[in-house]
């Protein structure tokens, strides 16, 4: 009988949380402009939620494909190819968003290039405890402790190889890596998410700064960086598939010149290849910020005051390693001029998430039809030509 009231506000809970949905679904379906309800009413009216309640909400959105699905067309300038996949614009989801593959198919509506998941762990585990996604308004800006809120490898394998089984989806998926806090052979984690997702999808991300630490900026330690690729490398050989999975190195933004240089000197080691770069993660400082209030709180930072730090580390990376490695630019993008930006300064690829949860669906079509004006007006005829065009520009000055 104790248990009863908790269980009770549970289902009431849930029940409000229905409700909302289908409220919205019968809105969005009587109205005729529905990205302008949403720019107007309905996300004016999520960011009164709280942060992470906000987040549930877009994700069950996209679950059940309540968003309106983009119908612009992408320009054959924004065309690329994505290690081997053709895709129709260089605009992903960052991991984080969908953690376990439940919103696949409504993020494919949305017009998004490619969609990354995760990160995923071997075993299922909670994330920190609530509140744990802090929205600091003023900024435009989330920090967020989540801790790796993961429903499991088989779980989200088995999500994932559903939707890849559909003759009508045709998306890009990438499946970010990480391990469990509780592990004591944290390596062997990442490992296992090659030999689960390796077969499925089109890419994966080592997500090295989820590595337990053994010290200050451990994760990018030499010999631990060294362990963590060759294992992954040996793991990817043993895939018994025509196509070996792309594999990408997630880098923490936080990192000094000397440590860059380290990671750079440790994938160009035959047994540490990576196949690409996602810069950044999020940022521990609290530069730039105008809303002090959270600024204490503990997590990582995303948003516009990651924005230039990402930018440099990006300009950098591409050149230390001469651009000979992809780059997926993610970190403070909210506009096509940011995403032009980060592709100046040496990204092929970009990411959105932060944005995307301020400004809601529409977002994706607006960064598409400016980044491809932009590049026009540049006088590239792809983007392409534009990658890394204007590197220098954004290197730290000596």
């Amino acid at each position: 009988m104790a248990q009863q009231p908790k269980r009770f506000s549970r289902l009431r809970k849930l029940g409000l949380l229905m409700s909302g949905i289908a409220a919205v679904y019968m809105g969005l379906t009587a109205y005729e402009n529905q990205d302008s309800l949403f720019r107007t009413f309905v996300m004016p009216a999520m960011r009164l939620l709280p942060a992470e309640t906000t987040h549930n909400l877009a994700v069950m959105a996209c679950k059940y494909r309540i968003y309106p699905a983009s119908n612009y067309m992408d320009d054959y300038n924004l065309h690329t190819s994505f290690f081997g996949r053709l895709i129709s614009n260089p605009i992903g989801i960052a991991a984080g968003f969908d953690k376990n593959a439940v919103a696949l198919n409504g993020l494919k509506d949305l017009g998004f290039g490619f969609i990354e998941i995760g990160s995923v762990t071997p075993m299922a585990q909670k994330g920190s405890p609530k509140p744990r996604i802090f929205r600091l308004s003023e900024d435009r800006a989330i920090i967020s402790r989540h801790a790796l809120d993961s429903d499991g490898h088989q779980v989200v394998m088995q999500r994932l190889r559903r939707v890849l089984a559909r003759n009508d989806f045709k998306a890009v998926v990438g499946v970010n890596l990480g391990s469990n806090r509780s592990s004591t052979t944290p390596i062997r984690d990442y490992v296992s998410g090659v030999k689960i997702f390796g077969p499925l999808a089109d890419y994966l991300v080592v997500n090295a700064t989820n590595l337990p630490s053994r010290g200050h900026h451990s994760v990018e330690n030499k010999k631990r960086l060294i362990e963590l690729l060759t294992a992954v490398n040996r793991a990817k050989a043993d895939l018994n598939q025509r196509r070996k999975v792309p594999i990408l190195l997630k880098l923490s933004p936080d990192m000094t010149l000397d440590e860059m240089k380290e990671i750079v000197a440790v994938i160009a080691l035959k047994k540490c290849h990576v196949d690409g770069l996602v810069v950044s993660n999020t940022t521990s400082t609290r530069e730039n910020l105008s809303d002090s209030r959270l600024a204490s709180e503990n997590g990582g930072l995303s948003g516009p005051p990651l924005r230039e730090r990402s930018t440099r580390l990006i300009a950098q990376m591409y050149d230390l390693t001469k651009g000979t490695i992809p780059i997926i630019g993610v970190g403070g993008i909210s506009s096509g001029r940011d995403a032009f930006e980060k592709i100046q300064a040496g990204a092929s690829f970009i990411q959105i998430y932060t944005a995307f949860v301020y400004e809601g669906p529409d977002l994706v079509d607006r960064i598409k039809e400016d980044l491809s004006l932009r590049i026009s007006e540049a006088g590239f005829a792809n983007i392409q030509e534009a990658v890394g065009s204007n590197y220098k520009e954004y290197l730290p000055s000596k």
